[in-house]
């Protein structure tokens, strides 16, 4: 059932016959287009997708994901939890240097945290502050190379958080900053650090050549960061159709984000298209609070009208299948047993209808064109459940008036994305809050909620899985929310670029060489 290969063996999708990969070599320069500039220079505040990815390729934190979800070193080359799972004891990985030449101690990242925790605009702060995840209530360097996290009480979420991408929980050093507390130039311990920003224009960084690597596999974010290449230069073109054209000439090595509708059409330009499973899922929302689909035979009829395998098959590329659960493909925590869903059987809907004893009321499906696969995966939803005796509409409406009636609860049913989520606890919370308090939320089982309260709380893994099992189980009998299919990540880049891999929409240039 399941068609994804490994995200540490990302699909190289040729025409019959994989490239061939030259043994690794040091040299020239490696560029990657960017739809957009960067925000900042600095970690963790005045953020995007675009300006983390630049970011890291500088900075390093104690811990970062590996491909598969888990976590892995980065700057700790181990830690320790204490038996009252208070207290994260973190031992740095020797000779670390940062790109001054300064060796990294843990004062270093003792004062990166206190910087990053003492900014009221800093997004991820409630996630440490006690508001909306861990309380850290002290950091300590007891000596230079151990530093210690406490926490007011255990939190399973802490480490993930640590490693958040989004977050920015990395370590500067303090001559970052200027003599008056401003952010003053980027200086971090990875393997490439800042050269030049023309704003608008392009991001160049250099090889840093006294980087001293992890001893641990290079895997996503953690263990070795190898670089080959002198230079990574992010060049931003913001027109699609022209960052095509500049992969096609050669003027860019790397395009992240390829429409799966331009796979062929790049294969068949002789560049080399690779995926990966994605972490962004899309959904069919159901409001529950609406006086029709309140009725749970209604939403069992709508979940056994539609095809979700069908759905995903039209996906060009034939990359993803079927998923209705919130946790990703990619996922440590993944089983088949997270594919169980209510059997496609339309005729069965038609007689869950009839004893739901529905009317024919009209059921309204919002979409947007802005998100093509939403608008697709709308309309062969609204065939599926007209085939099944439903009276289904199509509503299609700018994004921001979808996204506004979402936030605030007026809408019937909507064919929607969510964004992706680097654990499965954090897709949950996504849709499972609540509505009394969270207009969004579309799910507040009292059981749901305090599965999910223990899944932020214990550190037990299989713990975890178990109750991430639990709560599809539970979607599965009520049908709050119906899953469809994880969004693939896919790339395209010039065939002399080798060692490169895919995962979650941002590009690493470590590990990565150019042929000649």
């Amino acid at each position: 059932m399941r068609k994804f290969l490994p995200l540490a063996a990302a699909l190289i999708l040729s025409a019959g016959a994989a490239f061939a990969q030259d043994a690794p070599r040091a040299g020239g320069t490696l560029t990657i287009a960017l739809n957009s500039d960067i925000r900042s220079l600095e970690p963790g505040v005045n953020r995007d997708n675009n300006t983390d990815t630049v970011i890291l390729q500088m900075f390093e934190g104690l811990v970062g994901y590996r491909m598969d979800l888990s976590l892995g070193p980065a700057l700790a080359q181990s830690w320790t939890l204490s038996p009252d799972g208070r207290a994260y004891r973190f031992t740095l990985r020797p000779g670390v240097m940062f790109q001054n030449g300064t060796p990294l101690t843990a004062a270093d990242v003792v004062w990166s945290w206190n910087r990053l925790i003492g900014q009221a605009g800093w997004t991820c702060r409630n996630y440490f502050d006690g508001t909306a995840g861990a309380k850290v209530v002290a950091v300590e360097a007891p000596d230079p190379q151990t530093v210690v996290y406490r926490l007011e009480k255990p939190n399973a979420m802490f480490l993930k958080q640590l490693a958040n991408v989004q977050c920015g929980v990395l370590v500067s050093s303090p001559d970052s900053v200027g003599k008056d507390g401003t952010w003053k130039t980027p200086i971090g311990t990875g393997p490439f650090q800042f050269k030049e920003w023309k704003r608008d224009q392009y991001i160049t960084l250099k090889r840093f050549a006294g980087y001293r690597s992890s001893s641990a596999p290079a895997n996503g974010y953690s263990g070795a960061r190898k670089a080959y290449v002198d230079a990574v230069k992010f060049q931003v073109i913001p027109d699609e159709s022209a960052t095509e054209a500049a992969l096609e000439t050669g003027a860019i090595d790397v395009l992240t984000g390829l429409p799966t509708e331009k796979i062929a059409a790049m294969k068949k330009a002789g560049l080399k298209v690779l995926s990966a499973p994605g972490l962004g899922w899309y959904t069919l929302l159901l409001n529950t609070k609406d006086p029709l689909l309140s009725n749970v035979k209604v939403r069992r009829a709508m979940a056994e009208a539609i095809d979700i395998n069908q759905i995903a098959a039209a996906n060009p590329g034939g990359l993803v299948s079927g998923n209705p659960s919130a946790v990703s493909n990619s996922s440590a925590y993944f089983s088949a047993a997270f594919l169980a869903w209510p059997a496609y059987n339309p005729k069965h809907a038609a007689a869950l209808l009839k004893q739901a004893g529905y009317k024919g009321q009209p059921i309204e499906i919002e979409t947007n064109k802005r998100y093509t696969d939403m608008y697709n995966n709308a309309v062969m939803i609204q065939a599926m459940l007209a085939a099944a005796g439903f009276n289904a509409k199509l509503e299609a409406l700018d994004w921001a008036t979808q996204l506004n009636n979402y936030l605030n609860d007026k809408f019937q049913v909507q064919s929607f994305g969510f964004s992706g989520r680097f654990d499965p606890g954090l897709m949950y919370a996504a849709f499972l809050a609540d509505r009394s308090k969270f207009q969004w939320a579309q799910w507040d089982d009292p059981k749901a909620l305090a599965l999910l309260d223990e899944s932020a709380a214990t550190n037990n893994e299989a713990r975890r899985k178990d109750i991430f099992l639990q709560l599809h189980q539970m979607i599965r009998q009520q049908v709050p929310i119906i899953g469809l299919y994880y969004i693939p990540v896919v790339d395209a880049v010039s065939p002399k670029v080798q060692g490169y891999q895919p995962w979650g929409g941002r590009p690493r240039a470590w590990g990565v060489w150019k042929q000649n």
